[in-house]
């Protein structure tokens, strides 16, 4: 078995705490409300972002998320999508932060990355890649980290799979130049983070914002809340100094 060098963390529900649901509600009422003023119906609006999502999810690696998404957006809205664009930019950079109220915060977060790069450990960031870079940066923020505490973390700019597709991790891996026994992915999603198992990675289950969809046994998988992964992370350590 090959050295452990590189953990991948999820953000949603992982690094940023939050109640999933009530993210996705203030997201859309935000951008909604930024959008109305310009002609967007905003039912309309909410349902043509769902169906670029599901785009983004259903992608094969062919374009990138961003046009996958843009794409779509397109043809349900035309030529004014593309003169629209800097109306969507104006929301992420004026009135996304809003969101941060329904997310909740917690310093292990940010311990935890200092804690496993102080190890020895890269560090990146593979949140679902279905936001803008900027999007992502401020959630980053949000969570009391920097951009720059991460090798990499993933966009719909820079992504071209979204999770749960295995090839979602064959391209951050290929990016990172790791073979899946070298990396940890830790996340709170069974079904999109816990498959990375399945290329051969090692995994962890943060269940402080677990997401369970099919009631999966998680006694299968590594899991606890912040201690526990720090925890894991000695024995790793350990583990790994013993080789």
């Amino acid at each position: 078995m090959s050295h452990i060098k590189m953990v991948l963390f999820d953000l949603d529900g992982t690094l940023l705490p939050m109640d999933q649901d009530i993210f996705v509600k203030a997201y859309f009422k935000g951008i909604a409300a930024k959008l109305a003023p310009h002609g967007y119906v905003p039912e309309e609006l909410i349902a043509a972002i769902w169906a670029g999502t599901n785009k983004m999810i259903q992608n094969d690696g062919s374009r990138s998320n961003e046009k996958a998404f843009w794409a779509h957006f397109a043809s349900l809205y035309g030529a004014r999508a593309a003169r629209d664009l800097p109306l969507f930019d104006a929301f992420y950079r004026e009135n996304f932060d809003a969101v941060q109220a329904v997310c909740g915060y917690t310093p292990c977060a940010g311990e935890a990355v200092a804690r496993f790069k102080s190890m020895g450990f890269r560090v990146a960031l593979a949140t679902n890649p279905i936001f803008p870079a900027i999007a992502t940066e401020k959630r980053i923020r949000w969570a009391g980290l920097t951009p720059e505490d991460f090798e990499l973390y993933t966009t719909y700019e820079n992504a071209s799979y979204c999770k749960p597709n295995l090839d979602y991790y064959r391209e951050i891996l290929q990016k990172l130049d790791m073979a899946p026994e070298e990396c940890l992915m830790v996340g709170n999603d069974v079904g999109d983070d816990m498959v990375a198992r399945k290329l051969g990675m090692e995994v962890f289950l943060l269940t402080d914002c677990l997401i369970n969809k099919i009631g999966e046994d998680i006694s299968a998988y590594p899991n606890g809340g912040f201690p526990e992964l720090l925890e894991y992370a000695a024995k790793l350590q350990t583990r790994e100094d013993e080789k």
